[in-house]
């Protein structure tokens, strides 16, 4: 059997929002492989389980059932490892107001040992990024 780049099993999450109320499933059993080398497209409407799918594989939250592996790493045992070689972009980023993007790159470069922060000015550069405004 080859390397999944991403397997997952019977992966669900439900929000219990209220004592009172009634939990929301987010996601309902889902199975997903990507195999090594594929390109795949996780594209669905709002709702459909798409963000809560990569948080779940990213470790930032915790299935309510199954399991889900990236390159045969579990995603909640070995979330550090994973976390070395991947990330994500969310797409409700929201920055810190008032710092410039410079002081934005040394604060992540700080976080993650081994970042090439000269490499970083080096793209700013090439794509004409002013960093000395405000983000």
């Amino acid at each position: 059997m080859r390397q999944a780049a991403i397997r997952i099993r019977q992966l669900s999450k439900t929000y219990k929002t209220h004592p009172f109320s009634a939990a929301v499933k987010a996601l309902d059993k889902l199975d997903l492989t990507v195999e090594k080398g594929e390109i795949f497209g996780y594209l669905g409407p709002n709702g459909a389980g798409k963000t809560t799918t990569i948080r779940l594989l990213l470790n930032l939250i915790r299935p309510s059932e199954g399991e889900c592996k990236v390159f045969d790493l579990d995603a909640q045992r070995d979330s550090v490892a994973i976390r070395s070689f991947i990330g994500n972009l969310p797409s409700e980023l929201s920055l810190w107001e008032h710092k410039t993007g410079e002081q934005i790159l040394r604060y992540l470069a700080k976080l993650r040992p081994g970042t090439d922060i000269n490499y970083a000015f080096e793209l700013a550069e090439r794509f004409q990024l002013d960093l000395s405004i405000p983000v």
